[in-house]
């Protein structure tokens, strides 16, 4: 009775055991997110040590690099997502909600992008893409409000326009990467690109 009891609510400890995993889970994505902005190579024993859990624990968690490598990026983009939805795309005018929506998901890429960086040579186009829906799909209605109000073109379609900023905004961050533009330059640079691009004009 007194060990189930320190093992804080029931039988088999579930609750405790899940805390801990999702502790090592997230210390993991910690190391992971640190360690290959600044070592694109870090390997899963690297990892293991700078997270301060075992390889067991690591392989329990995450079966692969790529594994690993796709969680970090699933939460670099919850984070831009959050970031566009604090924007506020829906208020004020298409354009104008566009404007402040690239420079707010500048501003989460530019912290991520060497991050970025290592997906985008390790993971395959349709797994970037997927991982970006979430983030893309706050951009896909803004073009469509932008269209319905006659803002934005409607001579493409909305896939194409959506693809358009998608591109520009990895472009940029590959051109500051490379040191051909710098972070400072980025957000002025793609509102000037992509602003007229989907309005057309």
């Amino acid at each position: 009775m007194a060990r189930t009891e320190s093992r804080a609510g029931g039988a088999g400890g579930g609750p405790r055991r899940r805390a801990d995993a999702e502790r090592s889970i997230e210390a993991i994505l910690d190391a992971a997110q640190a360690g290959l902005a600044d070592h694109p190579q870090l390997t899963m024993a690297e990892l293991a040590r700078a997270a301060g859990v075992g390889r067991v624990t690591l392989y329990t968690h995450f079966a692969s690099r790529e594994a690993v490598l796709g969680a970090v990026l699933e939460r670099a983009v919850d984070e831009a997502s959050a970031a566009i939805e604090a924007a506020a795309p829906r208020e004020g005018s298409a354009a104008e909600a566009l404007d402040r929506l690239v420079r707010t998901s500048w501003r989460v890429l530019d912290r991520h992008r060497r991050l970025f960086a290592v997906a985008h040579a390790e993971l395959p186009p349709a797994d970037m893409r997927r991982h970006h829906e979430r983030a893309l799909a706050h951009v896909e209605q803004l073009i469509e409000r932008g269209r319905d109000e006659g803002d934005f073109r409607s001579d493409l379609p909305t896939t194409w326009l959506l693809s358009a900023v998608y591109s520009l905004m990895h472009a940029a961050a590959e051109d500051v990467n490379s040191g051909q533009l710098t972070a400072e330059q980025a957000p002025e640079v793609l509102v000037a690109m992509i602003l007229p691009a989907v309005r057309g004009r």
